[in-house]
């Protein structure tokens, strides 16, 4: 029943006449449904068969885009593409490769493809995505996800905050963060106030602005060749009540959060705004106004790395934002489409995550390997964190519809690239 259930929705679904964003969720969990009863009872050859074609038009249809921490983007130039119905055939046909991927035929291509590889020191090999678990998606968005993931303890936990706070709360960092959050919300509200305004897109709109032009006119700058480092403070000294202060950032957060809460396509900005307000409120009080000269300016940005070092815990929203803004230049959340699986044979260790893409095309396929790249680097710098012993194997895997199985090399890991077949 639930297959013929699940085929009908599917090819529905596959024609997308206006499929809203909770039936997408109500496929979601079929399919998730649907890929444990496969584990336990293999679902039929021909359910696999009538279904194929569906996700072949589907691939072939979105061929030139991807899906890469919750926004589309245009492959072929690295635009931002906007678009809801696109957006819901995207995740139909994620959805659908999930349950392929767990499909008899792939599985034993990808048992056979991992078998064929040189064990470890422990003399085994690690077979990964067999789980109906494993090929779920997976967003990455706390160190204690990534901790959880890696099992790693709680006494090591308190090392790796003890080791990076102090790296991702430098001043450099902390407004880098802040700049790069509010500009990748300016981006899309200066899009949609072109395209549909609402009263609280503009004053979102305005209140962004102001507070770009608020961090700008206020910073100190780190170049030689800057005037701003020479400013002097009067011989009758600076009224430090009258100075500006991260509150006044903070209130400008505040103002957004309120304008924009509502708007559910902007809902991981407004997250990230939540996330760096924390920081926000516990550095209120300190100075961000360069007329009170160099010397007292680079005291008040000291006091900002120490504040936030000691307050901000292992837990934290924002911290976990100010390291990806540290290792990655960017603040989005990390979605990985298939969160794989963390394995381990005495000291050998095997890290692997998936991704599924619409095409082979080059451009296509190295987006997908950057993307796992970023994914996987942010859990090995947990893991060496940690000071874990062991060698750690990190494999990305990328899947697309009806493509010869391949392996490439990128920065020292390891990318298998698998064709979902019937």
């Amino acid at each position: 029943m639930v297959c013929k259930h699940l085929e009908k929705f599917i090819c529905s679904g596959a024609k997308y006449v206006g499929v809203k964003r909770n039936e997408a969720l109500h496929l979601d969990a079929m399919l998730y449904h649907s890929s444990k009863e496969s584990h336990e009872e293999l679902l039929p050859l021909d359910w696999y068969e009538k279904l194929f074609p569906k996700i072949t038009k589907l691939a072939s249809l979105l061929k030139d885009v991807d899906l890469i921490d919750g926004r589309l983007v245009d492959i072929r130039d690295g635009s931002v593409v906007i678009d809801d119905r696109i957006e819901r055939k995207m995740h139909t046909f994620k959805s659908l490769a999930r349950v392929f991927i767990g499909s008899p035929s792939v599985q034993k291509t990808l048992e056979a493809n991992m078998a064929a590889l040189p064990a470890g020191k422990g003399g085994k090999t690690f077979v990964c995505f067999s789980k109906p678990s494993e090929r779920e998606p997976m967003l990455v968005n706390s160190l204690s996800k990534v901790s959880n993931f890696l099992n790693i303890t709680a006494q090591q936990r308190k090392v790796i905050r003890y080791t990076i706070c102090p790296q991702v709360t430098h001043h450099r960092i902390w407004t880098g963060t802040i700049e790069e959050v509010l500009n990748g919300l300016k981006l899309e509200l200066d899009y949609f106030n072109l395209q549909s305004p609402s009263k609280g897109t503009q004053m979102g709109q305005q209140i962004v602005s102001n507070c770009l032009k608020f961090m700008q006119d206020n910073a100190i700058s780190c170049d030689l060749e800057s005037t701003s480092w020479m400013r002097l403070v009067s011989a009758k000294g600076v009224q430090f009540s009258d100075s500006h202060k991260w509150e006044d950032v903070l209130e400008m957060f505040n103002d957004l959060i309120e304008c924009l809460k509502i708007e559910d396509w902007l809902l991981h900005h407004v997250t990230k705004l939540e996330a760096m307000k924390e920081g926000l409120s516990q550095i209120k009080d300190v100075l961000i106004d360069k007329s009170i000269g160099y010397k007292e300016a680079r005291l008040q940005e000291s006091l900002v790395q120490k504040k936030l070092t000691k307050v901000l815990g292992y837990p934290s929203k924002c911290l976990f934002t100010l390291l990806l803004y540290y290792l990655c230049g960017h603040v989005r959340d990390i979605e990985v489409d298939l969160s794989g699986g963390f394995y381990n044979n005495g000291n050998d260790f095997c890290l692997s995550m998936g991704k599924i893409v619409t095409s082979d095309e080059e451009k296509m396929i190295w987006s997908g390997v950057r993307h796992l790249d970023r994914a996987l680097g942010l859990f090995k710098f947990v893991w060496e964190t940690a000071g874990t012993k062991g060698v750690l194997d990190l494999q990305g895997h990328l899947w697309c519809v009806g493509f010869e199985d391949r392996m490439l090399t990128y920065k020292g890991k390891k990318f298998f690239i698998h064709g979902i077949n019937i």
